[in-house]
């Protein structure tokens, strides 16, 4: 399960009881007993604040406009309500709910996790969204459905054949709101929304809430729930002193990525936390495979397990910590020099009071957080929460792991000459000499120390993630990584609301801008043709100037949403 929809997980008490005797669970939201045990078998342990605060709604039947950012849980805020509104043994043709998701990618993840969190319900869950043959889709909709996830035009072309009714949906789910309207399906919306009962239930989800969108609101919402995620900037001086870095990695290598960012850190005590016991246990046993010594705390143990591990931890025979939010919650760890996210935090303050563990009494401490692309949004949500800035680092690469291990096997052996008695060892060199050269033996020497401490050899680097907002904004190449050609000193990112779709090429947008803003060709920078829009690298003192002179201008004929880029 991505963080996206991920709840955060729940079990038996912390080790310091107290510490969560205020938490609210997923019983306590009024979930059905299957989702209940659907939830505790996939090992989460507690709702995210978005969920605690929409789920009871939302099973009310209430309508809700909720502004929460990528990571913070909100699929699994309507997704539980959804599945709990389901009528057992249901099996009419047409379906109950249906969600609108800006691109095929989120309509993917959010259907998986539909069907994750309503297999004990047979909830029959289909993804339609275009570039996948039509057929498949037809037929599997012809078989019955109870939930669609759609994008809007591949929705709206089901409607518009007879394929895909929505005169029995109950609740219609509007997630990034906001991103389907500036991707321009504004008019696929309501058309959508126009074939659906006025009855309906009818859930918004944005990560911001521009004009327009409140407009949409009103329109189509009655007297809708507002829930907004309130973040408190901690207070001045309170923040410790931590070295905060983030890694943006594929989800397929982050197992691999945290070993080798571990690797060159070398921290002496870490803990990582994951959101779900499953996550836990797995990435616990690939680190031990990697040589380290690793403890899983987790709601899934007893008390005297975690005892146990902390024990361990404490006296050090075991290094790296490997734990849930939860079972985490009132540990002190005085000789904590690291904090890792395995995952990107679902919310600032959960951030904040992670990384709250390390840097105290004048220690420096490290924050690390592996961020998958599509989740980098809520790491600049946190950075302005927190008021401090997250480094995005570069991965280590095989060369810089080698030399971080032979730095280690050389601070290693310095500290055996000054410290240890080497003087039982001399009549073994003394032999060797005889028949070898002594700098011989003294490489053969460090080749045996280094491969007995040195851990796996890695022989391939990680590819590069690209760093890209949420939704569909084209991937990033290294294009990007070059200056603006022609520009001096900083540049801006600006959205405009039209791409290939439009059939805009770059000349079009060059030759907007330099005709109604004024610039020359060369001042623009990079350009960035996304399916339904583009961004383009102008000078930040002329940003201003070009986005008000191509909102009063036409390009291919339309006049574009023009603003800057919120990446």
């Amino acid at each position: 399960m991505t963080d996206e929809t991920a709840p955060r997980p729940q079990g038996e008490p912390a080790i310091d009881p107290g510490a969560d005797a205020d938490a609210v669970g997923f019983a306590d939201l009024g979930l059905r007993p299957e989702l209940l045990a659907t939830l505790a078998g996939l090992g989460y342990e507690e709702p995210t604040p978005i969920q605690r605060e929409a789920i009871p709604p939302l099973i009310d039947g209430r309508d809700v406009l909720g502004q929460a950012a990528t990571g913070t849980g909100k699929t699994a805020a309507y997704a539980l309500p959804l599945l709990q509104h389901l009528a057992a043994g249901r099996r009419q043709p047409e379906p109950a709910g249906l969600v609108l998701v800006p691109t095929r990618e989120l309509a993917i993840q959010v259907s998986e996790a539909l069907y994750r969190y309503g297999k004990e319900l047979g909830a029959r869950v289909v993804p339609v969204y275009g570039g996948q043959p039509i057929g498949r889709q037809l037929r599997a909709l012809d078989a019955g459905v109870d939930l669609v996830v759609a994008t809007p035009g591949r929705a709206l072309d089901h409607v518009r054949r007879g394929t895909l009714r929505l005169d029995q949906v109950a609740t219609v789910v509007l997630d990034e709101a906001d991103e389907m309207l500036d991707m321009g399906f504004a008019e696929d919306l309501e058309a959508i929304l126009d074939e659906t009962p006025e009855s309906r239930q009818t859930v918004l989800f944005s990560a911001t809430m521009p004009r327009r969108l409140d407009t949409l609101a009103r329109r189509h919402m009655r007297d809708a729930v507002r829930l907004q995620l309130a973040s408190q900037r901690p207070a001045a001086g309170e923040a410790p002193r931590v070295r905060q870095s983030a890694y943006v990695v594929p989800r397929a290598s982050k197992a691999t990525a945290l070993g080798r960012v571990l690797d060159v850190e070398s921290p002496t005590a870490a803990i990582v936390f994951c959101r779900t016991r499953d996550e836990v246990d797995q990435l616990t046993e690939t680190l031990k495979g990697r040589g380290y010594r690793a403890e899983a705390l987790h709601g899934g143990m007893t008390q005297d397990q975690r005892e146990r591990v902390m024990g361990r931890l404490r006296g050090g025979t075991a290094e790296l910590l490997v734990a849930t939010d939860v079972a985490a919650r009132g540990l002190d760890i005085d000789q904590l020099t690291h904090v890792v996210n395995y995952d990107v935090p679902s919310a600032p303050e959960t951030y904040v009071h992670r990384i709250g563990r390390v840097g105290r009494a004048g220690r420096e401490g490290v924050a690390i957080t592996l961020v998958e692309p599509r989740a980098h949004r809520m790491l600049k949500t946190i950075e302005q929460v927190t008021g401090s800035p997250i480094s995005v680092e570069k991965l280590p690469t095989v060369a810089d792991l080698r030399a971080r291990r032979l730095e280690l096997t050389r601070a290693a052996l310095r500290e055996s000459l000054l410290e240890d008695d080497l003087e039982h060892f001399r009549a073994v060199v003394e032999t060797l000499t005889d028949e070898f050269d002594v700098m011989e033996v003294a490489l053969a020497a460090v080749k045996l120390a280094h491969e007995a401490t040195g851990g796996p050899d890695d022989d391939e680097d990680i590819p590069d993630a690209p760093v890209r907002p949420d939704r569909g904004e084209p991937r990033r190449g290294p294009r990007e990584d070059r200056p603006a050609r022609g520009a001096s000193g900083p540049v801006e990112r600006l959205f405009v609301g039209l791409g290939r779709d439009a059939h805009v090429r770059p000349a079009d947008l060059v030759g907007a801008i330099t005709g109604e803003a004024g610039l020359r060709g060369r001042d623009i920078g990079a350009i960035e043709i996304a399916q339904r829009f583009s961004i383009v690298e102008v000078p930040a003192g002329s940003a201003d100037d070009v986005i008000a002179a191509l909102q009063q201008a036409t390009i291919k004929g339309r006049r574009p949403v023009v603003r800057r880029d919120r990446a």
